[in-house]
């Protein structure tokens, strides 16, 4: 039977596994900016800065990273700030909108967005997910967050579930938007959280059989979650602790599911030409901190998401100058020699923010990257 092209152009896609993403690169260690998309990236504080959530900017700073040879851009989603002095990331650009826009203006980097799974309904972000993945030819990736943050729950009139409940609405979504990237003929679903009648979407991704998955839980369910399903787990611990858990959840992936995964962490990184210089930095960046602000997402955390439990034991400092996550201080050679260190506890990669994307994007690439690749760690 010849069927008319519009239906065989349904079926396109799945020219690429999901392991040829940029993401799975031949870099030994990972690299990628996060964060640009939201006011204050990952600093909470009046410290000056050139940075500004501006569409211009977005595309200097992707384009940097794309042009020097970084692996991914993730942004974090955001739908309100955090209140305090600064509203910290309470100006923001969604996500699957920009992934598409900066899909488009980049040519090798890969482009996540980041997606809160009670916002949208499995059926809407698999087709966006689709074209976006189309539109960077396979270069997309897709965090996926449970919804931790109450306020923002109440945005959308939902009922913010219990912790362990957010992770079972999760796996319900994911496996509704699996059956989407993968199954050719209409199916319906009928479960706790999702009932559809004839779903189905076509094209498929370019990526098999999804889109690359990144998720930052790092609570016992979020690992579980993690192990069973995506190719990135991000998370934010001292480096003695990294050993640890690296193994931990490698174990549970392959023991569980026969499946590998990768962990990264994310970071604030301050590279300057002295270290006297960088530390100045950092602590003008704690000196002018939004220290309101900082016990608001700290008490949020605190309350509502054991994902956290580690950082919110750190001081207020931590959020100010890294929501939460470690600081990578200093010259370039001695940043290179922190990130190898990170590679050495088991981490195969690091997302990182900066005081000012725009400015110190195309400087990294420029200063660290040839130490890094000197000292084998980059292609």
């Amino acid at each position: 039977m010849t069927y008319p092209a519009h239906v065989t152009d349904g079926l396109l896609g799945h020219t690429k596994r999901v392991d040829q993403n940029p993401v799975f690169g031949d870099n030994r260690f990972k690299l990628g900016v996060f964060a640009p998309n939201v006011s204050g990236g990952m600093i909470m504080s009046h410290a000056e800065t050139g940075f500004r959530v501006t569409w211009d900017q977005q595309l200097e700073i992707a384009r940097a990273a794309d042009r020097g040879g970084l692996d991914a851009v993730v942004p974090v989603g955001r739908w309100t700030g955090f209140g305090g002095d600064t509203n910290f990331n309470g100006v923001c650009f969604e996500t699957y909108t920009w992934a598409a826009g900066l899909a488009q203006a980049t040519e090798n980097i890969a482009i996540f967005t980041t997606t809160h799974l009670p916002t949208v309904h499995p059926i809407v972000a698999a087709k966006m997910a689709t074209t976006i993945d189309h539109i960077s030819g396979g270069r997309f990736g897709m965090n996926l967050v449970m919804g931790w943050f109450t306020p923002e729950m109440e945005m959308f009139g939902r009922a913010q579930l219990e912790h362990d409940r957010r992770y079972e609405f999760g796996q319900e979504w994911l496996d509704f938007a699996m059956r989407l990237w993968n199954e050719t003929e209409p199916f319906d679903v009928d479960g706790e959280f999702f009932t559809s009648h004839g779903a189905h979407g076509y094209p498929r991704p370019v990526q098999a059989p999804r889109p690359a998955l990144l998720n930052a839980g790092s609570s016992p369910r979020g690992q579980r979650f993690a192990a069973q399903n995506v190719d990135i787990n991000l998370i934010a611990l001292p480096t003695e602790q990294v050993p640890d858990y690296v193994g931990r959840i490698k174990s549970t992936a392959q023991d569980d599911h026969q499946r590998d995964i990768d962990v990264w962490t994310y970071c604030l990184v301050i590279c300057r030409e002295t270290e006297k210089e960088a530390r100045r930095v950092q602590q003008d960046i704690i000196d002018r901190g939004d220290w309101a602000g900082a016990k608001n997402v700290m008490d949020v955390l605190g309350v509502q998401s054991p994902s956290f439990a580690t950082q919110i034991t750190e001081m207020q400092e931590r959020f100010i100058a890294g929501w939460g996550g470690p600081n990578v201080v200093g010259t370039p050679e001695q940043v290179a020699e922190q990130l190898a260190e990170y590679e050495e506890a088991g981490l195969t990669g690091a997302v990182f923010g900066f005081l000012d994307y725009a400015r110190e994007t195309p400087e990294f690439c420029d200063e660290v990257l040839p130490i890094l690749q000197k000292n084998g760690l980059r292609a």
